[in-house]
């Protein structure tokens, strides 16, 4: 809708567009404004406290065309979802529009926590998915949600068992497993030890969980010896 758009371009900021537009390879530079995320969020919440209805029909009007306008979008979810179910089913109808990396991980809105056993029920089936971003949301929603209090083991040999050519699929599994091994070391070690990921995600993995502080010196020598050659 042309007014939420003019409010976008009010906030733009052409130095940051440029410096943005260079971490987002897939997006044509002229389908970035140039808006920073505080800026976005906050008029996000504006919009919808001045009127709902409004931003209800712009998010039924898809595809959208600026990169902050989806992003808007999925701050929109954040804002109007209620339940976690009403969120994930805005985040379902968003998805195949989303074209990018950012907007996808920018998506998880904080009430999916109130009920991750309906999380886990809803995404796990999107691993499956051919659409790129359904499947890094799920993966991403994996990292955010599930490798603490809601870990489960069997979830480290669901996303082994990938295959994708997908640059930003299999980025999003390194990053998964390199904190796995940050949170869940035991638990995960072993699918180095043994060579089960593909060679890009397992040294992927391994260089992105020693570049945390997190991580102990003598686990990072350890981790050193098992990259793949």
């Amino acid at each position: 809708m042309q007014e939420i758009r003019d409010r976008l371009f009010e906030l733009q900021d052409l130095d940051y567009k440029d410096f943005h537009s260079r971490l987002m390879p897939t997006i044509d530079k002229d389908l970035i404004i140039g808006v920073r995320t505080p800026a976005l969020k906050k008029l996000a919440k504006d919009l919808f406290r001045e009127d709902a209805e409004k931003v209800r029909l712009f998010m039924n009007n898809l595809p959208h065309k600026y990169y902050e306008e989806n992003n808007l979008h999925g701050a929109f979810i954040g804002l109007m979802a209620k339940t976690t179910a009403e969120a994930l089913d805005l985040i379902n109808e968003f998805l195949p529009y989303v074209d990018n990396w950012a907007t996808c991980d920018s998506l998880p809105p904080k009430i999916l926590s109130k009920d991750l056993n309906a999380v886990r029920s809803r995404i796990m089936p999107w691993i499956d998915s051919d659409e790129t971003y359904r499947v890094r949301f799920a993966i991403v929603t994996l990292l955010g949600y599930f490798l603490d209090e809601a870990f489960e083991k069997e979830d480290l040999g669901v996303l082994a068992k990938i295959e994708s050519e997908e640059y930003y699929i299999n980025m999003a599994i390194a990053w998964y497993y390199s904190f796995a091994l940050i949170k869940q070391y035991d638990k995960t070690i072993g699918l180095f030890e043994k060579n089960v990921l593909s060679k890009w995600v397992h040294n992927k993995s391994i260089q992105k969980a020693i570049e945390s502080y997190r991580v102990a010196p003598e686990i990072k020598d350890y981790l050193r010896s098992l990259r793949r050659r």
